[in-house]
């Protein structure tokens, strides 16, 4: 032990220096050998946020660029369609089945655009109707830029926007179509219980079959 102590007393300074030179050395070692920092990446809450408000746009700019038009009249399948923004009339009465034997279309422009909640309206020969697709006279105040309800694809609710139909004289066409079948003309109206030939003459411009 005492001559540990010599030899410490007689070389402290050389030991320290060496040490302290080697610790150095160690430190440099490490940095030089310690891998390249890990690119930062996008928190969790930033991506989701990012990623949210794409699909908010996505949606928002899908929804705009269709429309959806009601096919009406006589075609094979009236009914509610959706297209994409720029089609035509032609795509949505093909898309409805095409039309009937009975349909008039020498006034309905195949070519015009469709716009969203457009009713596009296929009258049958010898029908006259004010609307934007054929451009017909009307032939009286209750029909002007409205379309006539068939009587054979009508609701209830739709058969009641007739005027002077009610809930009661709704329900007897519905029954009586059950029963009979599709109408063949206006005028069968009458078979109908609670429709005499005034109040079918009535509201014969607002009806079809």
């Amino acid at each position: 032990m005492e001559k540990f102590k010599e030899l410490w007393l007689m070389y402290r300074y050389q030991i320290i220096v060496g040490a302290t030179v080697l610790f150095g050395g160690l430190l440099l070692g490490y940095h030089a050998i310690k891998p390249a920092s890990a690119p930062e990446t996008p928190s969790f809450s930033s991506a989701a946020g990012s990623s949210l408000a794409t699909s908010v746009s996505t949606a928002g700019s899908s929804q705009s660029a269709r429309v959806c038009v009601d096919v009406k009249g006589a075609v094979q399948k009236p009914g509610v369609y959706t297209f994409k923004r720029g089609a035509r009339v032609q795509e949505a009465i093909r898309a409805a089945g095409g039309i009937l034997p009975n349909a008039a279309m020498k006034d309905v422009s195949l070519a015009k655009e469709l716009a969203d909640q457009q009713i596009i309206y296929i009258p049958t020969v010898g029908e006259q109707v004010a609307t934007p697709e054929t451009g017909s006279p009307a032939n009286s105040d209750a029909t002007a830029g409205k379309a006539p309800v068939n009587l054979n694809t009508a609701t209830k609710e739709q058969l009641c926007q007739i005027t002077g139909i009610g809930d009661k004289k709704a329900d007897l066409i519905l029954e009586y179509r059950q029963q009979h079948g599709q109408f063949k003309t206006v005028d069968e109206l009458m078979q109908v219980s609670g429709f005499g030939e005034k109040t079918v003459a009535k509201i014969k411009e607002q009806v079809a079959v």
